[in-house]
């Protein structure tokens, strides 16, 4: 089983819905869903993908619109639990979960992770045009773009150009 507090699965289910070619999809749906969550290591049911969705559109409004309605994440956690595993190496924690709610859990469980770990971090790209989230490792803690090659120059070069406007 993956680690519980799985950042890559966390962004790639945020990350779900781009905005592309200035319109909104969503990879969580239709018949590229079962691919995508199979390649995330679930199972692929229209019922997965229902959760994953719900999970998504929930944390998405709590990182974009500072919500705190944190009931769309209780159904992905009601048939969870974690299972204790003892060596001599201690104590793991292993997540027990029918099949369609696991990865929908696991994302809830490493967006308390990422949540905890590195408040203020995950949140959405700066650039309002854009659907993507990111979680910020930069030290000083001001990453604001999902990308900088893409984002970040867009946003740039329109204040640039913004700025040269002004200045005739």
């Amino acid at each position: 089983m993956a680690e519980v507090d799985d950042e890559e699965l966390l962004l790639a289910v945020l990350n779900s819905s781009p905005v592309v070619d200035g319109r909104p999809t969503d990879l969580l749906h239709g018949p590229e869903a079962a691919k995508l969550s199979r390649t995330l290591g679930g199972c692929g049911s229209e019922q997965e993908h229902a959760r994953l969705r719900q999970v998504r559109d929930t944390l998405q409004r709590l990182i974009r619109e500072d919500s705190t309605e944190t009931d769309g994440l209780l159904p992905a956690l009601e048939r969870v639990s974690l299972r204790p595993s003892v060596s001599v190496t201690g104590v793991a924690w292993e997540l027990a979960a029918p099949p369609d709610d696991e990865l929908a859990a696991r994302v809830v469980l490493a967006w308390s992770h990422v949540i905890t770990e590195l408040p203020g971090r995950l949140r959405a790209c700066a650039n309002e045009e854009c659907n993507l989230y990111l979680v910020d490792h930069s030290r000083p803690g001001t990453a604001r773009w999902c990308s900088m090659a893409v984002c970040g120059n867009r946003m740039k070069a329109r204040t640039h150009a913004r700025r040269r406007r002004v200045e005739k």
